[in-house]
Order: structure tokens, then C-alpha cells, then sequence
């Protein structure tokens, strides 16, 4: 595969300067254009201190947008869906970060986001962008909805249960999710003000958030069951990071050993996920810190046999795995690229 020309549509937000710091180091990639609508012809590295000397790009508007192999889409939920058809003409493969493609029934729009879907036509045209689930679909795929960051971490702890049938359905799957600031935007606003921010563990939506949604579609496929997930979300004082605590209670008993087998059989071979399950030690359960800047997706696991309960831990840094990096992987799948191009950061420690 020769190089190929990508372009970010709303390149000002966190997810945005996570791209393009990824696609100028990606070997196969030639970054065109950039767009911020606030910021139209500004420096770039202004915005993204971080890329100084990486890159001279200055900020383009949408509607200068010119033709490429890939558009990236990183704008606030509902502009995709608004400006779709604009995009569909400017490049032959779409890569969606926002919600607005993310769900196959648009019966389900209302109910999570409070409105009907702009183009339910084009729903079926989007392949979730979850690479260990949809990676055949992806490859030829031209349109690509990224997961919700919250979302892609339980899902890929509970993804192996599920597939083997191992869940008992009669009951609900219990997800707490504590999550970093970066992943309300880089809008500021009340949530994000340090004094507000500092020191907190707050429950902002302990029932009622809108990745259910993702979840039952996605954990529904293998048993073609809809589960019923009982999920909660909790921002605690990080600046990137994801540690999803799943309860899940089985259908029948397991040893540790049988589950061993389950994630190793769906994920031995799978380049970014990494089964983190030790005997002793400061790390030996996943931990978001260590993963900031990286691609990787940790899992664990404890069993409660006496519960006949399985509690999944999956770590991953919100705007790699959970965003951008999650959408570069999916964008080397689609053209052919090795899986790990510009991927290869392995994260710091300590930091």
C-alpha cells in the first residue's frame, strides 16, 4: 500500500490534536488539511503545543475542505450527521469519532440522544469501529463510527464471556466506569473548572448513559440476546484514563483457569490487547496511569466463586483506544496497513 493523504475535520479538540500527532508519524500517511472553524488560519501548533516543529499546517474551514483518501471527522455530536454529504464528496472512506453513526436502529436515537436520526439511511453504511469485533467488516468498509471511549472499555473486558455463552442473562450486567476529565472535550465549562474538578469522585450519571446503548447492541450479537447492562459512570481527578469494573455472574461455575482460556482464546493474537492478571504487585490488576499515550487495552479478571461472579477490570487511555488511536487502527485495517503503524507507543512509566 502507497501513501495516502488524511485529513481531520475539527482538528481542535483533544481528539483532534490526537490524530494529528498520530498521522504525522504514521508511516504510510500524508496529513492534508486540518479545519477549525474558530480558528480558521491559525497555526495549528498553536492550538497543539505538543506538535511544535512536528508540522507548519494552519487551520482550514470545512467548506474548504479539499478532496483525500480518508476524513477523519472529529466534531461535536450532530455536525457529522448534519454535514454527511458534504464529507461523502470530499473522500471515499469516512472515519466518524462523534456518536452520530454509532447505533444500526435509529428507533434508539431518541431514546439516548433526544432526537430522531438526521439520515437513518445511511445507519447500515457505518461499521462500529471496534477492530477486535468488526475487523472482517472494516476491511472493506467506507464508513467507520468510532465507539464511545466509556463504551469500547466494557465492552472489550465482557466481549469474551459473551461470546462463549457464558453470562447469565437472566440477570444484569453491573458496569462502573471512572473516567478523566479529557473526555468532556476540550470545551471548558463548570465540570472542568480546577476548583470544581480538583480532588473529585463524582457520580455524573449513575443510571441512564447513553454507551448502554453501545453495549447491548454490541454484547447482543454473539448470543442474539439483548443483555440487560446496568451501567454507571463516575469522573474521578485524571486527565486521561478509563477503568471500567464490570460484575458479571455466570451461568454456571468456572474455574480461573476456564477463564483464562476464554480471553486467551479471543485475544492471544490481538496486538493491542493485553491480559493484566498478576499474583502480587502494585500493577497486577489494569491501571489507566500507565497506559496515557498508548493504544493498548488492558484486561483482568477475579473470580468470586462463591458468588459465581466474574469482576472484568479493562483500562485504557480515553483519547488513544478510546478515540483516536482506536480510529487509526481502524484506518490501518481499511488500507491494508500493518495494524500497529503509528501505534507503536508503549506509554511511560512512571509519570
Amino acid at each position: 500500500m502507497g501513501r495516502i493523504t488524511a485529513s481531520i475535520a475539527g482538528g481542535s479538540g483533544y481528539t483532534g490534536g490526537e490524530l494529528l500527532r498520530l498521522l504525522l508519524a504514521h508511516p504510510g500517511v500524508e496529513v492534508g488539511q486540518v479545519t477549525s472553524e474558530r480558528r480558521t488560519g491559525k497555526r495549528v501548533a498553536g492550538v497543539h503545543p505538543n506538535l511544535r516543529k512536528r508540522t507548519n499546517l494552519t487551520f482550514s474551514s470545512v467548506e474548504d475542505l479539499q478532496p483525500c483518501d480518508v476524513l477523519f471527522l472529529a466534531l461535536p455530536h450532530g455536525s457529522s450527521g448534519e454535514g454527511i454529504d458534504r464529507f461523502l464528496d470530499v473522500a471515499p472512506v469516512i472515519i466518524d469519532l462523534s456518536a452520530d453513526f454509532r447505533l444500526r436502529d435509529p428507533r434508539e436515537y431518541p431514546r439516548w440522544y433526544g432526537h430522531e436520526h438526521l439520515r437513518p439511511d445511511l445507519l447500515d453504511r457505518f461499521v462500529y469501529g471496534i477492530p477486535e469485533l468488526h475487523r472482517n467488516e472494516m476491511r472493506s468498509a467506507n464508513a467507520i463510527s468510532s465507539a464511545g471511549c466509556l463504551a469500547t472499555a466494557a465492552i472489550l473486558g465482557l466481549y469474551p464471556l459473551f461470546v462463549e455463552g457464558l453470562v447469565d442473562l437472566e440477570k444484569p450486567v453491573v458496569v462502573e466506569v471512572k473516567t478523566g476529565s479529557s473526555g468532556t472535550g476540550a470545551e471548558e465549562g463548570l465540570a472542568s473548572h480546577h476548583p470544581e474538578r480538583s480532588g473529585v469522585m463524582r457520580s455524573f450519571k449513575p443510571t441512564g448513559h447513553r454507551h448502554s446503548a453501545e453495549l447491548q447492541q454490541e454484547l447482543s450479537g454473539p448470543l442474539g440476546v439483548r443483555p440487560s447492562i446496568a451501567f454507571s459512570a463516575t469522573a474521578v481527578e485524571a486527565v486521561r484514563g478509563v477503568l471500567a469494573t464490570s460484575h458479571v455472574f455466570l451461568r454456571q461455575p468456572l474455574e480461573e483457569r476456564d477463564l483464562w482460556k476464554v480471553y486467551r482464546r479471543c485475544y492471544g493474537t490481538e496486538p493491542f490487547m493485553r491480559l493484566v492478571k498478576e499474583n502480587s504487585g502494585l500493577f497486577r490488576y489494569p491501571e489507566p496511569k500507565i497506559l496515557t499515550g498508548s493504544n493498548y487495552c488492558d484486561v483482568g479478571f477475579e473470580l468470586d466463586a462463591e458468588n459465581n461472579r466474574v469482576v472484568v477490570m479493562t483500562a485504557i487511555d480515553n483519547l488513544m483506544k478510546g478515540a483516536s488511536g482506536q480510529a487509526v487502527q481502524a484506518m490501518n485495517i481499511r488500507f491494508g496497513f500493518p495494524e500497529e503503524a503509528g501505534l507503536e507507543f508503549a506509554g511511560l512509566h512512571p509519570i
